[in-house]
């Protein structure tokens, strides 16, 4: 007889990103696809160091249980960090560590929702958000994005219309998958309706220190920020900026909101493991380091980021537009020509080189001319090759297309 399913769990979607690990892994093949960190970003040497002094010393604080809320000395930083981004005192008790910000978003999403309960997310948004929330039961309520992130005028004229979500999830600043930054205008705006109809915003934040601009440019605060302390989540990693394997990241909670993620979490996993946030802790201490590697963070991804846009536009001109990233990990482009990008996915893959077709980043009626490129992975020369196995690719499916065209025409006269 056949098992029964919990319908949440077996109505979810596989995130295609997922999905075209297998495609990317084959020899040869270039991704765009899948937003990975830079194996050369991640502070291999400096970890080894790290780990192995924590193994020798202390062994037991390493290796043993914690609190389920976290390393004490890590909340406190991550308190005093949050706390200066929004110009506000963080205490670190309304502080969890989870397993990268992921879990973080899954706690969230069962604490907030009940199966049915609206959920506002962003069009397009970020798969993994897509994937918590249904699983959950969220019923996703989507909100068009532009240049300046998620459209918050549109949300306040669909709260006046009386729609009445428990949350909004946003990627705020260089999003997934446009890298579009929420305006600071819209940040204050946003933290109003919260206070207004009473519905928590999650903030989620992985990207926010890989930012492009002048050293001099301060970043937008978070909507946090904008806040009274109980209407905002802000979500954190160390994902991004140190190596997602040692699966470290945060929850800045509401104080109302801390006690019930933290018994959650106590049932799904009992703690985030011992060792990585002792490492990590340790790796941010250190302020001088930090800082170095940050900068080395920023510059790398920048170069990779010019060189991509640079290719896209020796090989497509105008027929692709993508936007001038200021920081984050991804292009979102537009084919102007019309082209559909989920056909050209097979015909990339026939050439070597992966990407996410746009429509997987929708709730509601897809863009079909959109697509997701991640910059992060490869170095510059691999991604221009990859822009150029693109190209390959695109004129393969136009030639295809008008043959097909031609012959169809054939057979009518």
């Amino acid at each position: 007889m056949a098992q029964s399913l919990n319908p949440l769990v077996a109505g979810l979607r596989s995130s295609a990103i997922r999905d075209l690990l297998a495609l990317t892994r084959a020899p040869g093949v270039l991704s765009l696809a899948g937003g990975l960190p830079a194996p050369d970003t991640f502070p291999a040497d400096r970890i080894a160091e790290v780990a192995a002094r924590l193994l020798r010393t202390d062994p037991a604080a390493a290796l043993q249980y914690g609190p389920t809320e976290g390393e004490p000395r890590l909340r406190a930083w991550v308190a005093a960090y949050e706390g200066a981004r929004g110009g506000d005192a963080v205490d670190p008790e309304r502080v969890i560590m989870t397993a990268g910000s992921q879990q973080a978003l899954d706690l969230l999403a069962r604490t907030l929702c009940t199966p049915g309960d609206p959920v506002v997310v962003e069009e397009p948004a970020y798969l993994g958000g897509l994937q918590a929330l249904s699983a959950a039961g969220a019923r996703l309520e989507p909100v068009a994005t532009d240049a300046d992130g998620l459209d918050v005028g549109a949300l306040a004229d669909r709260l006046a219309g009386g729609l009445r979500p428990v949350a909004v999830y946003t990627v705020a600043t260089f999003q997934n998958p446009t890298g579009a930054v929420l305006a600071r205008a819209r940040r204050e705006q946003l933290a109003g309706l919260a206070r207004r109809y009473g519905f928590t915003v999650i903030e989620d934040d992985p990207y926010a220190e890989i930012r492009f601009g002048p050293a001099t440019t301060p970043p937008v605060p978070p909507v946090r920020a904008f806040d009274d302390g109980e209407h905002v989540v802000t979500l954190g990693s160390f994902s991004k900026t140190v190596a997602p394997g040692l699966r470290v990241g945060w929850a800045v909670l509401p104080a109302a909101l801390a006690g019930p993620v933290a018994r959650l979490k106590q049932a799904a996993d009992l703690q985030t493991g011992s060792l990585g946030q002792a490492v990590v802790a340790d790796l941010v201490a250190d302020e001088a380091w930090w800082a170095a590697h940050l900068d080395d963070v920023r510059a790398g991804y920048a170069r990779r980021a010019r060189a991509l846009v640079t290719a896209l536009a020796e090989v497509f001109g105008e027929r692709l537009r993508v936007g001038t990233p200021r920081g984050g990990m991804f292009l979102w482009g537009r084919f102007v020509d019309g082209t559909a990008t989920a056909p050209l996915l097979t015909a990339a893959a026939a050439r070597g080189v992966a990407f996410v077709p746009g429509a997987e980043f929708f709730v509601g009626a897809p863009d079909p001319a959109t697509l997701r490129l991640s910059f992060a992975t490869l170095g510059p020369d691999d991604l221009a090759e990859a822009a150029r196995r693109l190209g390959r690719a695109h004129r393969d499916l136009a030639e295809r297309s008008t043959g097909q065209l031609a012959g169809s025409r054939s057979a009518s006269s």
